[in-house]
Formats: C-alpha cells, sequence, structure tokens
C-alpha cells in the first residue's frame, strides 16, 4: 500500500511538472506584421509564387522562412516559405497557418512562456493557435524537412506543422486515413487565398481527386487493396530506394493494414535530382498533383518539375499520362476535350470551335421549359472513375434527371446500361466509343 502511495505521488509530480514546464524567455518572440514591404515583381531574376508584397521574419532553416505575405492589399498570410534570394529563382510557399482568415497591418506572431504559438490581430483578436499552452513545450524551430514543431522538455513534438497541411506535402508528411490530416485542398486563385474547389483525399481503398468534395475525377488503381479487410492507414511522400546505384525516386508511398509486410502501393512520381530531399508535392489551383524539386545553393535553375499527374506528355517507357481532359476546369464551364486539347463547343446545333465563353444556359426547374440535344462517343470527367447507376435504363436516366431540377444533363453507356447524373457539366472528353452518350438540358425557345 505505501508503495502505490508514493508511485501515486510520483506520478502527480510528474504531470504536474510539464504541465507548469515553461518556455524559456530567450525562447520566446514576437513578431508585428509592419514595416517595410518587399515586392518581387522588381526583381529580374527571382519572386515568390503568387508574386505577393511579403515581410520575412527572422525564424529561418534553410531553405526555409517564415514570412506574411498578401496578394491583395492590407489582407496577410503568415506562411512558410521555400526557396532563398541566393537561388534567383521562384521561392514557393509550402505551409500556411491562416489561410481563409487573413490579418491586417501590425498583427502579431508570437510564442508566449505558456507554450502557446499565436496570430493575432493588432486588437488581440485570436487568428490562428497551436492550443499548446501549458503542454509542457519549451521551444519552437523550422526543421531542416520545413516541419514546424514545438517541443517539450524531451524533444517529443507537442504539436508540428505537419499535422495540418494546406494544398502541399514535403518529404517525410503524411496524409492519415484516422486521426488526419485526411486531405489537401486547393487555393482558390492566384489572388484569393480560400480554399479551393479540389481536395486530394486519403480513403481506406484509395487515393483520389475530388471537385467540389463529391466528383470524384481521378483514384489510385491498386490491386493489393483488392482483398478483404485489407486498407490504407497512410500515404506519405518519401523517397524510395532502389536496386540500383543513384537512382532513387519520389513516391507518395502508402502503408496498409491487413497487408503483407513487403507490400507498399505506391505512385511513383519519378527520379531525385541534384541528390536532394527539398521536394514537395502541391494539389494545385487547377486541380492538378505536381511534385517539384529543388537544388540547394546555386544561383538559377533551383527548381524542377519532376511530376504531373494530368499531363499531354508521355514518360520515357512511353506511357501516356493521366490525359489533361480529366480535369474539371480544363476547357471551361462547358468544353469539350480530345488529346489534352479543348477542341470545341457543344451546342444543340452541332460543336462549334472552342472559346473561353462556352457555356450552357440554364434550363429551369419546369419539366415542359427544357428538352435535351444528344451528343455521341462523349463522357463526363467523373465516368472514368465513378461506377454511375449500373443496370439502368436510359429513360430511367433521362426521367431521373428531369425531375432533378440541379441536374444539368445525363450521360449514358449503352453497352453497359450505366448512367451518371450531372450537376455541373465543365470539360466534356471525347471518346472513341460511340456508345457513349451525353444528353445535355437545353431551355425550349
Amino acid at each position: 500500500m505505501a508503495v502505490s502511495s508514493s508511485l501515486s505521488v510520483i506520478f502527480f509530480l510528474c504531470i504536474t511538472f510539464i504541465s507548469d514546464a515553461i518556455v524559456p524567455q530567450n525562447e520566446t518572440f514576437r513578431y508585428v506584421n509592419q514595416g517595410d514591404l518587399s515586392f518581387d515583381s522588381e526583381s529580374l531574376f527571382f519572386n515568390s509564387e503568387y508574386a505577393p508584397t511579403y515581410r520575412p521574419l527572422p525564424p529561418f532553416t534553410f531553405p526555409f522562412q517564415f514570412c506574411f505575405y498578401n496578394t491583395t492589399p492590407n489582407s496577410y498570410t503568415l506562411g512558410l516559405r521555400m526557396g532563398t534570394r541566393r537561388s534567383r529563382t521562384v521561392m514557393r510557399w509550402v505551409w500556411e497557418a491562416n489561410r481563409g482568415k487573413p490579418v491586417r497591418e501590425n498583427a502579431t506572431f508570437s510564442l508566449g512562456s505558456d507554450g502557446n504559438l499565436i496570430l493575432a490581430e493588432a486588437n488581440g483578436r485570436i487568428v490562428w493557435q497551436t492550443n499548446t499552452a501549458n503542454k509542457g513545450v519549451v521551444g519552437f524551430a523550422i526543421l531542416s524537412d520545413g516541419n514546424v514543431v514545438l517541443r517539450d522538455a524531451n524533444g517529443n513534438f507537442v504539436w508540428q506543422s505537419f499535422d495540418s497541411p494546406t494544398d502541399t506535402l514535403l518529404i517525410g508528411q503524411s496524409l492519415r486515413v484516422n486521426g488526419g490530416p485526411y486531405k489537401l485542398v486547393s487555393r482558390e486563385s492566384v489572388t484569393n487565398n480560400v480554399n479551393g474547389v479540389y481536395s486530394f483525399v486519403i480513403e481506406p481503398k484509395r487515393l483520389a481527386l475530388y471537385y467540389k468534395n463529391n466528383m470524384r475525377y481521378w483514384s489510385s488503381t491498386f490491386p493489393e487493396l483488392d482483398r478483404q479487410n485489407v486498407t490504407i492507414v497512410n500515404a506519405t511522400l518519401v523517397i524510395a530506394e532502389t536496386e540500383y546505384e543513384e537512382n532513387n525516386f519520389h513516391s507518395l508511398r502508402c502503408q496498409l493494414q491487413n497487408g503483407q509486410s513487403f507490400e507498399f502501393p505506391s505512385i511513383d512520381m519519378g527520379q531525385i535530382r541534384y541528390n536532394s530531399s527539398l521536394s514537395y508535392l502541391r494539389l494545385s489551383i487547377d486541380g492538378n498533383l505536381r511534385l517539384y524539386t529543388y537544388r540547394a545553393n546555386v544561383r538559377g535553375n533551383a527548381w524542377s518539375l519532376l511530376y504531373t499527374l494530368f499531363d499531354r506528355r508521355e514518360n520515357e517507357n512511353g506511357m501516356v499520362f493521366e490525359d489533361e481532359c480529366q480535369q474539371p476546369n480544363r476547357c471551361g464551364k462547358f468544353g469539350l476535350c480530345e488529346d489534352s486539347q479543348c477542341v470545341g463547343c457543344p451546342t444543340p446545333n452541332g460543336v462549334f470551335a472552342w472559346s473561353k465563353d462556352c457555356d450552357t444556359k440554364p434550363p429551369g426547374c419546369n419539366a415542359g421549359g427544357f428538352k435535351y440535344y444528344q451528343l455521341k462517343g462523349v463522357d463526363h470527367f467523373t465516368v472514368k472513375y465513378t461506377a454511375g447507376n449500373r443496370s439502368a435504363s436510359r429513360s430511367d436516366c433521362e426521367s431521373k434527371c428531369t425531375k432533378d431540377c440541379g441536374c444539368m444533363g445525363y450521360f449514358y453507356h449503352t453497352d453497359k446500361s450505366r448512367c451518371w447524373i450531372a450537376y455541373e457539366l465543365k470539360t466534356l472528353t471525347r471518346v472513341g466509343n460511340s456508345t457513349h452518350l451525353a444528353y445535355i438540358k437545353t431551355p425550349v425557345r
């Protein structure tokens, strides 16, 4: 009984010590968003992604640095930038604290003695924080891989930026099925830093790309996941080794639950260059996945684009990458795409030359106020990677679309009796199979 009591006291004292740990004075900081702004547009050699104005902050670990940056006046993001002026090339934003919640002039970025990392407006209103007050934090660091961390006295991470990505994964960073983070979300536009319409999501049976959260336009096909009870646990961007010397390559490698110990389903993304692990995977504004790698300590040409998911190129083995026509917005609001090119504007009177103005007219909700026109050999961007409604007749498919005010048209495969309802049309893909039909709603004049 005495031993038990002693252990309880020791445990209590340990918990008290950890909770009362404070950040040493020399580890605390407070940076104010004020002073002169840098303008990359004035430079002939280098700039920052999105051509912003910005204020660099002291926290720096080569080649990563914190900055306040803005693409619209007095609307600042606290971001981690990768690249240096020495490189005389574009410097890229690989992590952001407050996307969609901009701060203004005189905002503060601070780490207090309680261990909470805070971004606040000048009036003290907290915009973003790590919620790590009184959790044993004793220090802050930007690691050499770009992970921003808060550590306890034992060197363990109390908080890390790798657990809260926006649109970017760095080498060693993971997406996780359970407990998150489980997705990347694209940026809306160069000037508007809010969540865009695209997401890259890890799921138990696949990796997938979605338009507006529910329209899947790409997914992985891993044979290892066809077995029952085998699921993905996480996907990590790594540099994978091969049996050949100096032939390592980038890979988004999945760890499986209930799989074989040697199984690592992966997406291979090109050989490393410059012997550098300074690479990142980006879900771009246009919904494409791209991998970039960085060459340290050079003047010029520091970045290389190694991998693009939707690309009109062929790889070194003559295999075609995913066609750009698979991207929902490749041909704007309503365009016909073939071999990665926008080739036409579908109308009830035929297919005309494509332009950025191609669009459909709102059909309205009154069933008597619209009709359908047919396109042959055409698929919607959701068709390739979603099953649709199986064993459906065309009349049933049309009836469902007609009764649904939000339906803009339907796609039907006569050879497989399969139907897809479309709530947005966007890019249509021309295919060689005449049994693939599109029926587009159009107002009756």
